[in-house]
């Protein structure tokens, strides 16, 4: 019944296109920041995970610490290039509400990257308020490029299996 409410009520969706402008504005200007840098580096920032994965507390888990040292970091100049033009792109989705739900998406599964590495910062926020988006469905791009552009997909996609009910009717 809630979600049901988050997913169809407008003034929700009123809502919702304010919490997408404060995530989307933040994970758009995460990216930029690290476009201007020039020379961004999540070197010394993964190297910190695999630092925080011993001790007697790891803040880091050793599953993720593996991923790192043997996935993430021999790949890094891949993931310099991902990080920021992926945050920049998350954003823009967001805060434009186009292709809401897969942004939101990605956006979380950075958030939790982040938070698998040892970062809390924002992450715990973005992902809470990003869960209230997801939820929401195409009701949080209502107000948004989706508003336009999913009912035309919809209508695309799914025509040849309206027609086959009228005509099997």
């Amino acid at each position: 019944m809630v979600i049901q409410f988050f997913r169809q009520n407008k003034y929700i969706s009123i809502l919702l296109v304010i919490l997408r402008g404060y995530v989307g504005y933040t994970w758009m200007m995460a990216g930029l920041e690290k476009l201007e840098a020039k020379h961004f580096s999540a070197y010394s920032f993964l190297h910190s995970a695999l630092v925080q994965a011993s001790g007697e507390h790891p803040a880091v888990q050793q599953w993720w610490a593996e991923i790192v040292k043997h996935a993430i970091i021999p790949n890094i100049a891949l993931f310099n290039m991902l990080v920021p033009w992926g945050e920049l792109f998350v954003g823009i989705g967001i805060l434009v509400g186009c292709f809401t739900k897969t942004a939101v998406f990605f956006a979380m599964v950075m958030n939790f990257s982040y938070m698998f590495s040892g970062s809390v910062s924002t992450n715990p926020q973005l992902i809470l308020l990003s869960m209230f988006i997801l939820v929401s469905a195409a009701n949080a791009g209502r107000y948004g490029i989706d508003g336009f552009v999913l009912p035309y997909f919809k209508e695309k996609l799914f025509m040849n299996k309206t027609r086959e009910k009228k005509v099997a009717a």
